[in-house]
């Protein structure tokens, strides 16, 4: 009985149909699994914040102002200088470089001040003198006016240059009401904002427990990956092994397998020969025993002395010359020893099972479960859900404080906006004033009238004129106090905040280093993890937010909890010592064992090849002996007999009528017999086989011998190798599955898990609040006022020259003809 060959994996069945059947499994052992796991997508939250700000049409205001603040302040962000005071604490500057480096920088916020400065101061003055001016008949205050030949273009050209600067006043009280309505519109738009980052946040609170669940099942896919191909150890690892091997052992065992083969029909057509052998004997034995009294017969006839010529001879030795027994003894010998030999030179068992018993892990499951419990109750260890509870209702503590402040922020708004539309209304009162002067002034001016004949209308205009320098001189001066303050409050906010916050310089001022902490090298490791040297900065963190990243890489959670140590510990090491006993060797595999070398070497020296198949072939060809009859009586001359006349002739003749009755009665029958017919085709073609596989069979089972012991040194010296390879790849492969869930959680956890979009938006919302809408309003309104109160000089000057034109004098020139 031939041992198991473990490389063998289909061959062992003689059948064709089998062969063929099995051939084909190799096709699928050679398949690898599929490496890639599917574990789906991490459910996500929808944040439904989008921190995006377009002021309208307003904006061109805005573009405006930011212009005119960077002809002011065209510097660049004082980094340096803002970092120095920042680690004293928002002190006071103290050296001189500090100093000189703040006056530098804010050289054009400080000029602007101090023109704001002397204008407030001034004015009220300039009016007082102006007034005590007046009432001393200077200044305009005479009622008296020389008559001029260009008096009508003056008057005109002074009405021009008056309408235009109260036009242009007209559009400064305009801008700054804008943005005192556009301030209080964006509150509404503002709560908006609040409110769905707050419920952002409640989403990322919600949501992360879910997302970290999902993250835990999905073990389940990897493990579940690993049983099964562990299941079918025998298909995916023994496929590759016998892919690898069966370049070199394949020929070999297709040699023993054709060897096998030929065997089997060398067998098969030996029988084949034999029963048809059979069968034509058993039809000649009555035909032999009448021939041999025919042959007795003649043999005596042809003793006479009177027949003993050449021609008589060669008769006598052509009718005795045709038998099957001359030749058939030779198969029998053969045919027995065949009938002896086993044809079972193939292993049978398939290596699956091999491997699938030497790779059993019984406790391979068991681990498996107790991994993914290590995993569950490892999240655990760190109160992420308490955390995120505590989180949430922090949250909606917020929310009520914010909204219990709204009725404060409306109130504190409305009274804002009462004092703004004040400001604005002082404007718009000195414009009325303008505006209905140059209305009553035109309408009531006759060229034929004398300044002291001058109309009702027109003497209104010009009072209307005064009374706008008055109210001029009393209200500029506040106008440009509010302005000199709120430009330098608003203008610096722009410059040292919003700006730099676009340019992401204000971020590199919070992460400089050693800035909140001399110890501390970033802040916010330093604070939250005790370690400074971590690579976690505001600017990262902002943009890593930004980015919709998961908040265990933008805040670099790692630092505390490390997942990925973690899981590979757990899963990798873990499993990969699971295959640290597994040693398969192969190197007491024997393809064929001596006995079964010695049934092929027996094979070879059956004497097969030395049948003399010529002989058979021409025994058949002449139908046995017997289907020549007539020819050789005609060449004996039995057939040319005359009547007998004497005892010879007619002995002669009596045994050529026994041979015709012969060959009438048996010869002809057993010919048209389809018994004998397939008989003898049988017989024909099994000759020819034998004829054909027995050709140079020594060299062949030669060949084959020496093909097998070349598989056998392979086997015996490099087998072990490849096996030992291909399962270290197996075993990769193995491992890769965990690996591969091990890169997924990291990627989703720093991806997916927790996105901290809603922290950035809140940075964002923030900026929008800050910047887009009260600094962005503030410095409008103010740039507007400011536009307004600088205007009022020249709507002095110009009004207080026109009111002459207007007025009616108390004298005027004469002059005598």
């Amino acid at each position: 009985m031939w041992k198991t060959g473990l490389l063998v994996l289909f061959w062992g069945l003689l059948s064709s149909g089998e062969l063929q059947q099995q051939t084909t499994e190799p096709e699928h052992q050679n398949r690898s699994p599929s490496g890639k796991l599917d574990f789906g997508n991490v459910p996500q939250g929808v944040y439904e914040t989008v921190p995006y700000y377009e002021p309208g049409m307003i904006g061109i205001l805005f573009h405006m102002v930011h212009a005119f603040l960077h002809v002011v302040q065209p510097n660049p962000f004082p980094e340096d200088l803002v970092v120095e005071v920042a680690k004293d604490k928002f002190g006071a500057i103290q050296s001189e470089y500090q100093k000189v480096s703040a006056i530098y920088y804010e050289i054009g916020f400080v000029v602007c001040a101090v023109l704001g400065l002397l204008f407030a101061v001034l004015m009220p003055a300039v009016g007082l003198f102006f007034c005590l001016c007046r009432c001393c008949n200077n200044c305009g205050g005479e009622m008296h006016q020389r008559q001029r030949k260009n008096a009508d273009c003056q008057r005109g050209l002074l009405t021009t240059l008056l309408f235009t600067t109260s036009l242009i006043i007209t559009a400064g009280v305009l801008c700054s009401y804008a943005a005192n309505q556009n301030l209080s519109s964006q509150f509404k738009s503002v709560r908006r904002l609040i409110s769905s980052n707050l419920r952002d946040l409640h989403t990322f609170s919600n949501e992360t427990p879910m997302q970290i669940d999902y993250l835990i099942v999905q073990y389940a896919t990897a493990k579940n990956k690993v049983i099964s191909d562990l299941d079918n150890v025998g298909p995916l690892l023994g496929g590759k092994i016998h892919h690898e091997l069966g370049k070199e052992v394949r020929p070999a065992l297709d040699g023993a397998l054709n060897m096998a083969g030929a065997m089997r029909e060398t067998k098969e057509a030996l029988e084949n020969a034999s029963v048809s052998l059979e069968v034509l004997q058993e039809a000649t034995g009555k035909l032999h025993f009448n021939l041999s009294l025919v042959r007795s017969g003649l043999n005596r006839s042809l003793n006479d002395p009177g027949c003993s010529d050449e021609e008589s001879d060669a008769t006598s030795a052509q009718l005795s010359g045709h038998d099957f027994q001359d030749v058939s003894p030779s198969l029998d010998p053969n045919l027995k020893i065949l009938c002896g030999l086993g044809t079972n030179v193939v292993p049978k068992k398939s290596m699956y099972s091999l491997f699938t018993n030497t790779l059993c892990l019984p406790g391979a499951r068991s681990m498996l479960d107790t991994i993914g419990t290590n995993i569950s109750s490892f999240t655990k260890v760190f109160p992420v859900h308490s955390s995120l509870t505590n989180f949430t209702n922090f949250i909606s503590h917020t929310q009520s404080k914010i909204e219990d402040l709204y009725p404060e922020i409306d109130e504190m708004d409305f009274y804002r906006w009462v004092s703004c539309i004040g400001l604005c209304s002082m404007v718009v009162l000195i414009l009325a004033f303008n505006f209905l002067a140059i209305l009553c002034g035109n309408l009531g001016y006759d060229k034929h009238a004398s300044p002291t004949t001058r109309g009702c209308v027109s003497n209104t205009g010009g009072t209307l004129l005064m009374a706008g320098v008055g109210f001029s001189f009393l209200f500029s001066w506040i106008l440009m106090g509010v302005v000199t303050a709120m430009f330098l409050v608003g203008g610096n906010m722009e410059k040292l905040v919003c700006e730099p916050f676009h340019t992401k310089q204000l971020f590199k001022v919070l992460d400089t280093p050693h800035l909140v902490n001399p110890d501390w090298r970033n802040f916010i490791p330093g604070y939250l993890y005790n370690d400074s040297d971590l690579d976690l900065t505001v600017e990262s963190f902002y943009s890593n937010c930004k980015d919709n990243q998961g908040i265990y890489s933008a805040m670099r959670l790692d630092k505390l909890l490390n997942v990925s140590a973690f899981l590979n510990s757990s899963l990798v090491s873990k499993v990969g010592k699971m295959f640290e006993n597994v040693n398969i060797d192969l190197r007491g595999i024997v393809l064929l064992e001596p006995d079964g070398k010695q049934n092929l070497m027996d094979f070879s020296e059956t004497g097969v090849a030395e049948i003399n198949y010529a002989a058979y072939l021409e025994e058949v060809m002449y139908r046995a002996g017997i289907n020549n009859l007539d020819d050789v009586m005609y060449r004996a001359g039995i057939n040319n007999l005359e009547d007998p006349k004497g005892p010879l002739q007619t002995s002669l003749k009596g045994q050529a009528n026994s041979l015709r009755q012969i060959h009438s009665q048996q010869v002809i029958p057993m010919e048209q017999a389809m018994k004998y017919v397939r008989a003898r085709s049988t017989l024909n073609q099994s000759i020819r086989l034998l004829e054909r596989t027995a050709s140079d069979l020594p060299n062949k089972v030669t060949d084959v011998l020496a093909t097998i012991e070349a598989a056998q040194y392979l086997i015996s010296e490099n087998a072990t190798q490849v096996v030992n390879q291909e399962t270290q790849k197996y075993k990769q492969t193995i491992v890769g599955y965990f690996r591969q869930y091990i890169e997924w959680v990291r990627s989703s956890l720093a991806m997916e898990v927790a996105a901290c979009k809603p922290f950035s938006n809140i940075v964002d919302t923030v900026e929008i609040i800050a910047c887009s809408v009260l600094v962005d309003s503030l410095n409008t309104f103010w740039f507007g006022l400011g536009c307004c109160a600088l205007f009022l000089l020249p709507s002095i000057i110009l009004s207080v020259k026109l009111a002459k034109f207007y007025r009616r004098m108390d004298t005027e020139d004469v002059y005598d003809e």
